[in-house]
This record gives C-alpha cells, sequence and structure tokens, in this order.
C-alpha cells in the first residue's frame, strides 16, 4: 500500500506549521517509506522543507504550481503551470518530480484531453482509493485514523491513501494508522515500488 500526502499551502484553520515535520517524523520512525505531491508556491515558500522531504527517502511528484482546477486552464495555462511547478520544485529538492503528478482537488482525470496533455509533458496522474478527507475541520485524528485503516483493510492489496501534509490531525493520526496497518500485515510502499502503478518499475 501507499501513503501520499499533499504538501500544499494550507487552506483551513486546523493547520500547524510543524505538520509536515511530525508527519516526516512518524513515517521515520515506522521505517515506512512515502510519497508527497509538491505544490510548486509550496516548494518555493519552504524550500528546506521540501528538500527534507526528497533527503528522507520519499518519492516526489508534482502538484500543480497554483493549486488551481485543471479543466478551467487554457493549455497554455496548463503547460505554464506544470513548467513553474516542475521548476520550483527541481530547484528547491533537486529531484524531478516526473513522471508523477495528482490533480488539484482530483478535477481532470476523467478528461481524456487533459490527461494526454499531460502524459505529452511527460506527466501521469495519480488517485487515490482512500480518503479519510483529512482536511476538514471537523474530522478528529481518531476519525482520520478510523477511516485510513477501514478503508486501506476494506481496498486490500495496492490500496493508496490520500492524506495532506498541512492538518494538524494528519500528524495526530499517522502513528496510530501506521501501528495500526503493520499489526495488520500492510507493507509501506512508494508509488513508484507499488505493483501495477503506471510509471513505476514494479510489473
Amino acid at each position: 500500500m501507499a501513503l501520499t500526502f499533499d504538501a500544499e499551502h494550507p487552506s483551513r484553520p486546523h493547520a500547524a506549521p510543524d505538520t509536515d515535520r511530525r508527519i516526516q517524523a512518524a513515517l521515520e520512525e515506522a521505517g515506512a517509506p512515502a510519497t508527497f505531491f509538491l505544490q510548486g508556491r509550496w516548494a518555493t515558500a519552504h524550500p528546506d522543507r521540501a528538500r527534507a522531504i526528497a533527503t528522507g527517502g520519499h518519492l516526489v511528484g508534482n502538484h500543480s504550481h497554483y493549486h488551481a482546477s485543471f479543466p478551467l486552464l487554457t493549455e497554455e495555462g496548463l503547460r505554464s503551470d506544470l513548467a513553474r511547478a516542475e521548476e520550483a520544485i527541481v530547484e528547491a529538492t533537486g529531484v524531478d518530480p516526473r513522471p508523477w503528478f495528482r490533480f488539484p482537488f482530483g478535477d481532470g482525470e476523467d478528461m481524456p484531453d487533459i490527461t494526454e496533455r499531460l502524459s505529452s509533458v511527460g506527466y501521469r496522474h495519480v488517485g487515490w482509493h482512500v480518503d479519510p478527507n483529512d482536511w476538514e475541520p471537523a474530522r478528529s485524528a481518531g476519525d482520520v485514523e478510523r477511516s485510513v485503516v477501514d478503508g486501506v483493510l476494506a481496498r486490500g492489496d495496492g490500496a493508496i491513501v490520500l492524506l495532506h501534509a498541512w492538518p494538524r490531525t494528519t500528524a495526530d493520526a499517522l502513528p496510530g494508522i501506521l501501528a495500526a496497518l503493520e499489526a495488520e500485515g500492510a507493507r509501506f510502499e512508494r508509488l513508484d515500488a507499488l505493483p501495477g502503478i503506471p510509471g513505476s518499475d514494479s510489473p
């Protein structure tokens, strides 16, 4: 299974400035590699934190530059946004995020013309199977933990979990998520090691 985190500017009041560091610390303690989709503007604002994600052994992907809905962008706007994000991510981390990409809000994943434009510049969208809605202020750490654990166990092998790198509740929930899933026999992988993901080295 794969834990994925969208690292972006926070949009809700339950954000905390040290959340991404706490998430990385919990992953390191558990020996669990993960995948982080970085927003270009966030990487520019926090290059040290973006670099720590890459040097921590996690896979880095592109989460756009402005976090705008891609169906609202012109073709030129789409290409410009992707390029600016890629430049910011490479500058901050030293890592090329291609081919890993996640649409902001998931908007565009079911639109062939947009996914074809994405592919033409070397990216593919990676969605998710389990979404605990950790961005909602009303969700407690316990809610997030139960949603992730139950969702992964229901999905089974190859589950991809969507989380965010800024909600305080996500950092609070993560140690329990890791412990519970490990107890169930889960193996945590980066997306590039997860079988069946296009663009990975796995069959």
